[in-house]
């Protein structure tokens, strides 16, 4: 991708202020903003566009936000943000594992969409020149294939828990703060959200332990944060 300047926004969603919204604050950081209201359109201007960010709403007029973030997703791998107009739980974890990045909840704060859209394209220029596939101890992380295997067994790990493994995983010994964390994996750092990163540490030690995995393993770091440990046993 390239610099900010020319980066392409795809805003999808049917409700005319926030596409508005939305290309008032992105065009002021350079970016180019185009709005689409109906979900059935959105695949076809999406293979027109190719835009470096999706902004999506779930729930749309024809096809609906989910639906086509999964599209989206078996050919591109194009960073997503979802748009939910309800606080649900259950939305932003279906969201997160059919493909999106993030989510923002409605109503929300539009320096706090241009902060995540930010983020999530800094992150996408600089992944292309990154491994594909990370080894830590007898751990495989494909980020080709989206895959965390332990010899011949699978690791299945949600997106966010995905994200983190394998930014530990880069770099193994190194400890991360969780503010760090925060901003690395999901691509903000507000007061009140570490707690996020305690949580999704802990159902990565639950999987990896599920799986028998003990080297590599995640350690705290008391009053710091959190380091991947290889003990080469």
């Amino acid at each position: 991708m390239g610099s900010p300047l020319s980066s392409k926004v795809l805003v999808v969603d049917d409700e005319v202020h926030i596409v508005e919204l939305a290309r008032l604050y992105l065009t002021r950081e350079g970016y180019e903003v185009e709005g689409v209201g109906d979900g059935d359109q959105a695949m076809a201007r999406f293979g027109q566009l190719k835009p470096d960010l999706v902004i999506l709403d779930i729930m749309l007029p024809g096809t609906d936000g989910l639906t086509l973030c999964k599209e989206i997703r078996k050919q591109s791998q194009v960073p997503i943000i979802m748009l939910t107009a309800r606080d649900e739980v259950t939305d932003k974890v279906v969201g997160l594992e059919v493909g999106a990045d993030d989510y923002l909840t409605k109503p929300f704060h539009p320096q706090e969409l241009v902060a995540r859209a930010k983020a999530l394209l800094r992150r996408a220029r600089v992944e292309p020149d990154l491994p594909k596939l990370i080894r830590a101890g007898k751990l495989e992380i494909d980020l080709e294939r989206h895959e965390v295997r332990f010899g011949k067994a699978k690791v299945q790990l949600r997106p966010k828990e995905f994200d983190l493994l394998t930014l530990l995983a880069r770099h193994p010994g190194r400890v991360f703060q969780r503010s760090e964390l925060l901003d690395l994996v999901w691509g903000y750092d507000f007061p009140g959200y570490t707690r996020t990163v305690d949580v999704h540490v802990q159902q990565v030690r639950e999987k990896l332990a599920a799986a028998t995995i003990t080297d590599p393993s995640i350690q705290t770091v008391w009053g710091v944060g959190y380091r991947l440990e290889l003990t080469g046993s």
